[in-house]
C-alpha cells in the first residue's frame, strides 16, 4: 500500500509540473474533487467544524465553504508540483509580498523570529517562496505516515534552501537557530492532547492547543510574527502577508489565547482557506462529550 501511495504521488507531482499550466491547474482540482469523494470522512469533519465554530452558516454556505478548501488544497498541491521550476525569475507570478518590513524589523533585533502560521492559505508555498524573495528559514514539519511519499515531499520543500526541522527533534536545533538570529516557521493552529496544551477560546468553543510555541518565545525573547499566504483570486496569485509582532507576556496560557484570537481574525477573513477537514476540536475539556 505504501508503494502504491507514493507511486500515485509521483505521478500527480509530475503531471501538475510538467502540464501546461492552464491544464495543470485543471488537474490539480480534479486531484482535489477525487480526495472529496475518495475520503468523503474530510467532508464529515469539515460539517461538524463548521456547525459547532460557525453555528449562523446555513447548510447551503457551510457546503459551498467546504468546496472552496478543497480549491484550496488543489491550489497548495499544484504549488508543491511546480516548486522545482520556481525561481527569481518567475517567483513573482506566484506570490508577492506585503509586510516584509514586520519580518525584518523582527530580524533587525537579532534574537530570532518565530513565525506563528497556520494551515491557512498555502503554508507550502509561503516558507518556500520566502527563502527565495527573501532568505531561507528553518520550518518545522510532522513526517508523513508514509515514509517514501514524506521523503519526496520533504526533497521538494528543500530546493529552495529551506532547513527541515523534525518535530520529534525540534527543541535544540529551533534553540539553535534561533540563537543564530535565524527565522523558525510553526504551524501551530491543530488540536493537541489536554496533557500538552492548554485549553484557549477558539471560535467561541474551547480548543486545546499547544503551549510549546509561547514558551520557547518567552523562554528565548525571539520575536514572534504571524505570516500567511492568501490566495487572491483577483490577482491570480498569493500574497505572503507578515503582520506586526506580537507580545510574548511570558505567561503561557495568555499568550497561546492571544496568538489563536489573531488566528481566529485572519480565518474569518479567509475561511475557505483554512483546514476545516481537521478535528481541531477533538480534545474536549473533562466532562465535555466528544463531537466526533
Amino acid at each position: 500500500m505504501r508503494w502504491l501511495e507514493y507511486s500515485i504521488a509521483r505521478v500527480m507531482l509530475a503531471g501538475l509540473r510538467f502540464l501546461p499550466l492552464p491544464i495543470a491547474r485543471v488537474f490539480a482540482n480534479v486531484c482535489g474533487r477525487l480526495l472529496d469523494r475518495l475520503i468523503p470522512k474530510l467532508r464529515r469533519v469539515a460539517r461538524i467544524n463548521l456547525g459547532f465554530a460557525m453555528p449562523e452558516l446555513s447548510p447551503g454556505d457551510r457546503e459551498q465553504l467546504i468546496d472552496g478548501v478543497f480549491r484550496s488544497i488543489a491550489r497548495l498541491l499544484l504549488a508543491i508540483g511546480r516548486f522545482p521550476d520556481i525561481d527569481k525569475s518567475n517567483v513573482h507570478r506566484w506570490i508577492r509580498y506585503e509586510g516584509l518590513e514586520h519580518y525584518l524589523a523582527a530580524k533587525a533585533k537579532g534574537r530570532g523570529v518565530l513565525v506563528a502560521t497556520a494551515h491557512l492559505g498555502n503554508w507550502e508555498l509561503s516558507a518556500f517562496t520566502h527563502a527565495i524573495m527573501t532568505e531561507p528559514m528553518n520550518v518545522m514539519v510532522r513526517p508523513l505516515d508514509n515514509p517514501y511519499v514524506d521523503c519526496l515531499v520533504e526533497t521538494r520543500r528543500r530546493l529552495s534552501g529551506n532547513k527541515l526541522i523534525v518535530k520529534r527533534d525540534s527543541a535544540l536545533t529551533v534553540v539553535r537557530a534561533l540563537k543564530n538570529n535565524e527565522a523558525v516557521g510553526m504551524l501551530i493552529d491543530q488540536n493537541t492532547t489536554a496533557a500538552e496544551g492548554v485549553f484557549v477560546e477558539f471560535f467561541g468553543r474551547q480548543a486545546c492547543a499547544s503551549v510549546a510555541f509561547a514558551k520557547l518565545a518567552a523562554r528565548l525573547e525571539a520575536a514572534v510574527i504571524p505570516g500567511f499566504a492568501f490566495w487572491h483570486e483577483d490577482e491570480r496569485r498569493y500574497v505572503l502577508r507578515f503582520y506586526p509582532e506580537m507580545e510574548i507576556s511570558g505567561d503561557a496560557q495568555a499568550d497561546t489565547q492571544r496568538i489563536h484570537t489573531f488566528f481566529e481574525q485572519v480565518i474569518r477573513e479567509h475561511p475557505d482557506q483554512w483546514m476545516w477537514i481537521h478535528r481541531r476540536w477533538k480534545t474536549r475539556p473533562e466532562g465535555e462529550p466528544p463531537i466526533y
